[in-house]
């Protein structure tokens, strides 16, 4: 079975366009996926990072090779 996805930008009219394509012959599903919006605050990565900033595990580099030398050592 073959899939094809359709990026509609105007929301309204997604159910007109989801109405046009359950006409087409041979047409078996239409499905709507609403993009995801990801609030980074709510995020484990954002979450360490700032308990990091919290209990001062934070490193300030000079330079690049300042950078470099502080993670290889």
């Amino acid at each position: 079975m073959a899939t094809i996805v359709l990026q509609v930008p105007d929301e309204t009219l997604v159910s007109k366009v989801k109405q046009a394509c359950k006409m087409l012959m041979g047409v078996a599903s239409v499905k709507v996926q609403k993009p995801k919006e990801t609030d980074i605050t709510k995020t484990a990565g954002y979450k360490a990072a700032m308990d990091d900033v919290k209990n001062g595990r934070v490193y300030h580099a000079k330079s690049v090779d300042d950078m470099f030398n502080q993670i290889l050592g």
